[in-house]
């Protein structure tokens, strides 16, 4: 596990330091790792390839604000978004289910009432609750189309 720990921090700081890296396995069989070739041990040289983790030039502090802004504002957009087109959906299911349930009590017949200019309730007639019920269907297909 300490090997691992080593070679780790050492591959890992190895582009920060401009020293060579040297491996070597001590008297008690462990692998060494040193910025420094040993005296008394035969070591290998290691090859370290430098690179910068991105290849551009590091922007500045005020660069990475600006572009986390960015893309919280657009996090923000795509949730206002979504949230929008929920609420969209959600009304046009009540829509569906209330054009349903008109054209549903329309087809079950029975006597059907309506209100006329003096706010009197009266019966509808055959003809009448058929046209009624012709635009309910319209109604209700207009309303539950999927999209």
């Amino acid at each position: 596990m300490k090997r691992f720990v080593m070679l780790a921090v050492a591959l890992a700081l190895a582009p920060f330091a401009s020293a060579e890296l040297y491996k070597y396995i001590d008297a008690n069989g462990k692998t060494v790792y040193t910025d420094q070739p040993p005296s008394t041990v035969d070591s290998k040289q290691m090859k370290v390839q430098e690179s910068s983790p991105t290849g551009n030039p590091q922007k500045s502090a005020l660069e990475r604000e600006k572009d986390l802004q960015k893309l919280r504002d657009k996090s923000r957009d795509e949730a206002k978004k979504s949230d929008v087109a929920a609420r969209n959906a959600q009304i046009a299911e009540e829509r569906c289910n209330q054009a349903t349930g008109r054209y549903n009590a329309l087809a079950q017949g029975g006597r059907i009432s309506k209100f006329n200019q003096q706010g009197e309730r009266e019966m509808m007639g055959d003809d009448e609750i058929e046209a009624e019920k012709a635009k309910a269907r319209a109604q209700m297909e207009e309303a539950c189309k999927k999209s």
